[in-house]
């Protein structure tokens, strides 16, 4: 990581625009301060990406305020070449001054020279493939895919530095980190996937209340029953206790089950989160623009 940014130093003062992309889910977590100090100064261009995933509402109000600040932005799904379009005129309008420039002086107009950047596994080697329309970036379900960073020639008018995902040393806040391991930003390995889990259904219930009834078939007499059991039971202090019946009651629903027929958690879990990184649970947002 460390080696990454320093390159991006060095290479930030090639370049006229720089894209950032970011998870529509979770714009705020998926910034990197430190991409913002090392390209200070430069045109730049927010890639909402993964926007299809995310809450419609929560996604408008992130492109308000980013635009606020004088950023370019386009919300999209780097799978598809729909929004192609719009990110080459977006990169042109930011352009637009330094050519102005350059006529004015008589230079000849060269390729407008962009780098591109982002955390790992925030699909950026995804959009880049959809950008030039090959199969010119490794892509991979796991953080850490690009390891080096490399030109492409998108066409006779542009240019794009590829760059390696780069997180940032240490987080603000534990919310972070939460919010990184649940869209798959971190290696979840080293991560209590059932703590995630009740991370995620707290965040649920608060935010987006009837969303896991209907996913998982949950009636309210079932949770409260589930509650009343939990109040007999000391292993349930200091959790919540209501996130925890929800993800009880769906491991015996979806058939997450150990010997004695007790509720497999660690199953579950994963059962859970990956329905909510897959979009399976619906369009979810993780920060809201306030």
């Amino acid at each position: 990581m460390a080696k990454a940014r320093r390159a991006m130093e060095r290479d930030v003062k090639l370049v006229d625009v720089v894209i950032e992309l970011l998870d529509a889910r979770a714009p705020l977590s998926t910034e990197n301060p430190d991409i913002r100090r090392i390209t200070k100064g430069k045109k730049r261009l927010i890639l909402l990406n993964k926007s299809d995933l995310a809450d419609k509402g929560v996604t408008s109000a992130w492109i308000k305020r980013f635009k606020a600040e004088g950023c370019e932005v386009v919300a999209l799904d780097a799978r598809s070449n729909s929004s192609m379009g719009l990110v080459k005129e977006a990169i042109g309008r930011l352009a637009e001054e330094k050519r102005a420039r350059d006529r004015e002086k008589g230079i000849k107009e060269r390729a407008v020279r962009a780098l591109i950047c982002g955390i790992p596994n925030v699909g950026k080697s995804t959009f880049i493939n959809s950008l030039c329309k090959r199969a010119s970036a490794k892509t991979g379900d796991k953080p850490g895919v690009t390891k080096g960073t490399q030109w492409l020639k998108v066409s006779a008018e542009f240019e794009l530095l590829d760059t390696p995902g780069v997180l940032w040393p240490k987080f603000d806040d534990e919310r972070t980190g939460t919010n990184l391991a649940l869209i798959g930003a971190v290696n979840e390995e080293i991560l209590n996937k059932e703590e995630l889990c009740i991370e995620l259904l707290d965040y649920l219930i608060k935010n987006y209340p009837g969303l896991l009834d209907e996913r998982y078939v949950l009636s309210e007499t079932e949770i409260h029953e589930k509650l009343a059991e939990y109040e007999t039971k000391v292993t349930a202090l200091g959790v919540n206790k209501r996130a925890l019946a929800y993800m009880e009651l769906t491991a015996k629903k979806r058939g997450c089950i150990k010997k004695g027929a007790e509720a497999d958690f660690e199953r579950a879990a994963k059962l859970i989160t990956d329905d909510f990184k897959t979009g399976r649970m619906g369009r979810i947002s993780l920060e809201k623009a306030e």
